[in-house]
């Protein structure tokens, strides 16, 4: 059979690189449906609700200031150890189309616990409708991306095996979802080492969350306690936010004076 061959992209390349960067980590899965009433509910009452891409990875890293291991990586270089990053440096997951093609860049958002939500959505929105070029965290990949192989190889051994540099290209967290696409549990990879994904919201208002986790950072005890917590801010802390948010955007009533 004659086949044809293809060039790879460049936004493939990338997930090739990704790929062989994250084959070796020790990853565990753990899934949970959360109860997300009041989120919901605070999230309806907006004209321009934020994606829930922003409202996970600023809620993941809200709970991760309070847990310390969450903002902890596993560093090989220049001897195994654990590096913990002073704040949250998430990793989303924007899907794009280049040149007719579909692909995956990740949009880096550093601090979102200490943004305001509207900001981390501007972020990633940015991100999913501005041309690459425009977008820094595309640039840097991109320039990589171009490299010969043995030198991009040097260069993510350098990013993923120390830990300073690991905080400084990957993060702490990434986030990702097919739910713009229909239902659907997905198990990705990554560096590490943490990622989170969610699914669609059910007509009983609660949603699928599966967070993967490198076992060598944790065990499943503290994330089953992530989870319970990770719903509890998603319910006050993120839709206190919606309901503020809101109340700064309606208009003020305007009083009539008698004459």
């Amino acid at each position: 059979m004659r086949g044809t061959v293809r060039k790879i992209s460049m936004p493939r390349r990338f997930l090739a690189d990704l790929m062989h960067a994250s084959i070796r980590v020790p990853f565990v899965s753990l899934r949970r449906t959360l109860n997300i009433r009041q989120l919901i509910e605070a999230r309806a009452m907006m004209a321009q609700p934020p994606g829930f891409a922003a409202i996970f990875v600023k809620a993941f890293c809200l709970v991760a200031k309070d847990e310390p291991v969450l903002r902890t990586l596993y560093a090989k270089w220049p001897w195994p150890h654990f590096y913990e990053l002073p704040r949250n440096v998430g990793a989303v997951a924007i899907a794009r189309v280049e040149d007719g093609e579909d692909c995956v860049l990740p949009q880096k958002v550093t601090a979102p616990e200490e943004l305001p939500l509207a900001q981390v959505d501007a972020l990633i929105r940015h991100a999913k409708d501005a041309p690459v070029s425009e977008v820094p965290a595309f640039r840097k990949i991109l320039f990589t991306t171009r490299l010969p192989l043995p030198l991009r190889r040097l260069i993510w051994l350098v990013g993923i095996n120390f830990g300073r540099q690991h905080a400084n290209y990957f993060g702490n967290v990434a986030v990702t979802s097919v739910a713009a696409y229909g239902a659907g549990e997905l198990h990705a990879l990554s560096p590490g080492p943490y990622i989170l994904s969610y699914g669609v919201v059910g007509p009983d208002q609660s949603i699928d969350v599966v967070i993967r986790w490198d076992h060598r950072v944790t065990d499943a005890a503290l994330i089953a306690k992530v989870l319970t917590r990770l719903e509890q801010v998603l319910n006050t802390e993120i839709a206190a936010e919606l309901r503020s948010q809101r109340q700064q955007t309606e208009p003020k009533p305007v009083l009539a004076v008698a004459t």
